[in-house]
């Protein structure tokens, strides 16, 4: 869903853009008898004169310090289903070998291109949040301009200043449109209750409040 809003995002850029030309876009590689799998943009750089491969993605990530030792792993989505780490993982060990399988090369053939020249790369747009007062300057510069929120556990979550507040639960199809568009806004009681009963399902919302002048984007999460 956020893949595909993410993709139409992406294209339009690259057809608005003086120095990127969109060569192909989400090419299915076939094998003999089922679909290898699929790459995502094959790019020319006009400024360096080189294609790229790009693997695209959109994810939301929050940041938990007790996972892992690796900086990557630590970074999981809002209902812990996977991670930052698993992403890039699957981007290296499935997604770019495709560009090196024997059934791509009439694809690249017919397009005139070396798949010796070809550079890979990949463009996660990561929408980051932080647990409630952690210092952000402890993360890498790459990840600090990533961070868009905070989040909380629902059982915190009444112990927040509230007065005057209003909120909005946005569905995932909406993560990515300006919370000024959108258009039901709840009291904190009305709020409690709706995210009460999706946390109970192991789902954790995410959370626009409005107070003043002041918009915080907040997950509560079951964990």
């Amino acid at each position: 869903m956020l893949g595909k809003q993410a993709e139409t995002c992406f294209e339009f850029l690259l057809k608005q853009s003086n120095r990127y030309q969109l060569l192909a876009a989400n090419i299915q590689i076939q094998g003999e008898t089922k679909t290898l799998g699929e790459m995502d943009y094959l790019v020319f750089d006009t400024e360096t004169q080189k294609t790229l491969h790009i693997e695209l993605a959109c994810k939301f990530y929050l940041f938990d310090d007790n996972l892992g030792p690796n900086s990557e792993a630590k970074w999981i989505g809002p209902n812990r289903k996977d991670t930052l780490k698993e992403k890039l993982d699957k981007v290296t060990e499935k997604q770019f070998p495709l560009l090196y399988a024997p059934e791509t090369a009439d694809f690249l053939k017919d397009l005139h291109l070396d798949i010796t020249t070809i550079e890979q790369q990949v463009c996660i747009k990561s929408f980051l949040f932080l647990p409630k007062d952690f210092n952000k300057e402890k993360l890498s510069k790459h990840y600090q301009e990533c961070i868009v929120g905070t989040y909380i556990p629902f059982s915190k979550f009444d112990t927040e200043e509230n007065s005057g507040a209003l909120f909005a639960i946005p569905d995932k199809k909406e993560w990515l449109i300006p919370p000024e568009s959108l258009t039901e806004w709840f009291s904190f009681s009305e709020t409690k209750e709706k995210i009460a009963s999706l946390v109970t399902n192991k789902k954790s919302p995410l959370v626009y409040k409005k107070q003043k002048d002041t918009l915080e984007k907040i997950f509560v999460v079951w964990w």
